[in-house]
């Protein structure tokens, strides 16, 4: 028998609808990141990008366990002398751009390199409830369903 291996032209990615509100990150992260990569079909071949689009919305009501929500700190560098910065995930989710904690987190998730590149160029992450990818027809996935620690029963914050 011989072992089956996916080509780029064998590929139709679909699209994946997720609604994030009181989901946990971690495990909505951990979801979209085997989604993105496409470890959820057969056809999973590791150096071929088999994955889906992932459409998150309401990025700003996702849920952090525990004291995360005040202790997670998210570090970068400026490229000064002593230019380390940190913010908190309280602070970036009530900031500008909320939806970038879900961006790091899957990005954290995905290998490293062209081809991790280009999976996560397949990741929509939208603050609120509208998102301009209707013509693609998206599938809803009910994350919440699935199993009850993949969401709070009230929102944190």
């Amino acid at each position: 028998m011989k072992t089956y291996s996916a080509r780029p032209a064998d590929v139709t990615p679909a699209w994946v609808l997720i609604d994030a509100e009181n989901l946990v990150l971690g495990r909505l992260a951990v979801f979209a990141a085997n989604r993105l990569r496409g470890k959820h079909k057969a056809t999973y071949t590791p150096h071929i990008d088999t994955g889906d689009h992932v459409v998150i919305v309401n990025a700003e009501k996702v849920s952090l366990t525990g004291n995360k929500r005040q202790q997670k700190t998210y570090q970068w560098h400026t490229g000064y002398p002593g230019g380390l910065k940190e913010r908190t995930a309280d602070k970036v989710l009530s900031g500008r751009h909320p939806q970038r904690v879900i961006e790091k987190a899957v990005e954290r998730m995905i290998p490293k390199g062209p081809l991790g590149r280009r999976q996560l160029r397949k990741l929509h992450v939208y603050v609120g409830g509208e998102h301009p990818h209707q013509a693609q027809t998206p599938v809803a996935l009910d994350l919440a369903a699935l199993n009850r620690k993949n969401t709070t029963e009230q929102a944190d914050g």
